[in-house]
């Protein structure tokens, strides 16, 4: 049966087969596991919901991660309900099994200091790539939106005079978003090179190529990742990290969390709040430094 569920998922789900290797090596697993341990045959047949807790206390002892027991949960579930679906079982045993609670990572930034050093102190070239490169630097660290965002933008997008940028977030949800001063300036400037560009090309998109260009998610993670390279040592050094940056500094400078929210496009508070950890790990370093009895 397994291999007719390896089939399934295959050519009727169309699973890459990276998951097509991860669901059977989690099956083949389970099918030893209670062939060793309960001297059942086939986990097709005659499995309860016990034989699996089992199994998974069992992974959880041999220090095997909450994340990579999720997701052996999850290939059961499929599993059993595509027997279910073909009348090999009457229930589903992986019904009643819960998820476990995973830690929550806390979002990668970029600190306060070497964020301005590569705003300030490193060189960025006076022709149109280094002026763009810059510009999605600031404009992701100075606006917190997202990838694709940033991507969506189209020159009609910007509103110089009164200074605001009109962003089209998840759900086609449209937000307006503040700019500063410095960063309307770098606007501006962009602008003025671009309008040099092979018109040929002409599109209205924002962020452009060198050859005038719609640019796309690899173009931009190139910049960002060749940049923040030259100010942190972090593992994550992507679009999204500026972002966590721009909501990490917010926080630490005292901003309203629904403010935040709003700025994020964010549709819950809950989750805007998992930037406060950063936040309550840096009061906490200064109390400690400044309580006399910390």
């Amino acid at each position: 049966m397994i291999e007719k569920f390896l089939s399934y998922i295959k050519y009727e789900k169309r699973y890459s087969e990276h998951t097509l290797c991860s669901y059977k090596n989690d099956l083949v697993s389970f099918n030893e596991f209670i062939k060793k341990e309960f001297s059942l045959d086939d986990i097709s047949n005659n499995v309860e919901s016990q034989h699996i807790r089992s199994w998974l206390m069992n992974l959880s002892e041999n220090k095997i991660s909450e994340r990579s027991i999720n997701r052996k949960i999850a290939t059961l579930k499929s599993y059993y309900k595509f027997l279910r679906k073909i009348e090999v079982v009457g229930q589903n045993p992986a019904d009643r099994i819960k998820t476990l609670k995973t830690p929550k990572k806390l979002p990668s930034y970029v600190q306060e200091e070497p964020m301005l050093n590569l705003l300030d102190k490193i060189e960025f070239t006076d022709d149109f790539s280094g002026i763009r490169d810059r510009l999605v630097i600031e404009l992701l660290y100075g606006t917190g939106i997202r990838l694709s965002e940033l991507i969506g933008l189209s020159i009609h997008s910007i509103n110089i005079n009164a200074k605001t940028l009109k962003v089209k977030g998840k759900g086609n949800k449209e937000r307006i978003i503040p700019i500063n001063n410095t960063l309307l300036e770098r606007i501006i400037e962009y602008l003025d090179k671009k309008k040099d560009l092979n018109s040929g090309n002409a599109t209205d998109s924002f962020i452009v190529t060198d050859n005038n260009n719609q640019t796309y998610p690899m173009f931009i993670f190139r910049i960002v990742k060749r940049y923040l390279s030259h100010v942190t040592t972090n593992d994550k050094k992507s679009p999204h990290t500026l972002r966590h940056t721009f909501a990490t500094h917010l926080l630490n400078k005292g901003a309203d969390l629904n403010a935040l929210k709003e700025l994020l496009g964010h549709t819950s508070l809950a989750a805007t709040q998992v930037y406060t950890h950063n936040s309550i790990d840096k009061l906490k370093n200064i109390f400690e430094k400044a309580h006399p009895k910390a």
